[in-house]
């Protein structure tokens, strides 16, 4: 689905944005996370996100994405897509935090387990994004140095590990 996608063919940092997609996956698998997240971060951009645009599958299709990785990685991959990040980032770690969908503007107020799921796939994104782009880096490296470290209690120890190898510090 992804090669059918285009995903091969998108110019995203580091290559393509099937590289990108695959290397987000194998991080959170050497982050030991569970099978549907790391189906998840294969697919995360699946409908385009908050900071890409561009979308490699219909929402009107999303039973097609559910059937080819699991009915819970694809309710992850809509819920990373959906995310309106100006307005969720700043709440995710209290249990209250809005989390207001950018599809439907619909606030919503998620479970922990969802939380964390997002706060390690949105690590392994950015973090993948910052360490093979210097200008990304530079850029946008203090703010998720600030974001992660506060988003700590929602990380695993292995995602903490990587902000620290990445970023200098965080966790």
């Amino acid at each position: 689905m992804l090669r059918a996608g285009g995903a091969a063919g998108i110019e995203h940092p580091g290559g393509t944005l099937l590289a990108h997609l695959e290397r987000v996956s194998a991080l959170l698998s050497s982050w030991n996370a569970r099978p549907a997240l790391v189906a998840a971060g294969l697919c995360h951009a699946f409908y385009g996100t908050d900071g890409f645009a561009v979308a490699l599958l219909d929402l009107g299709r999303r039973a097609e994405l559910a059937e080819a990785i699991g009915a819970e990685a694809e309710a992850l991959v809509y819920f990373y897509a959906s995310c309106d990040r100006g307005a969720s980032y700043p709440g995710l770690t209290d249990d209250a935090g809005p989390f207001t969908d950018r599809f439907t503007g619909e606030r919503l107020r998620p479970g922990l387990t969802t939380r964390r799921d997002f706060a390690e796939l949105t690590v392994a994104n950015e973090l993948d994004i910052v360490a093979i782009s210097p200008a990304y880096r530079a850029r946008h490296g203090a703010a998720f140095l600030d974001l992660f470290t506060r988003w700590h209690p929602l990380l695993s120890e292995p995602a903490r590990a990587h902000c620290r190898t990445v970023l200098g510090q965080a966790g």
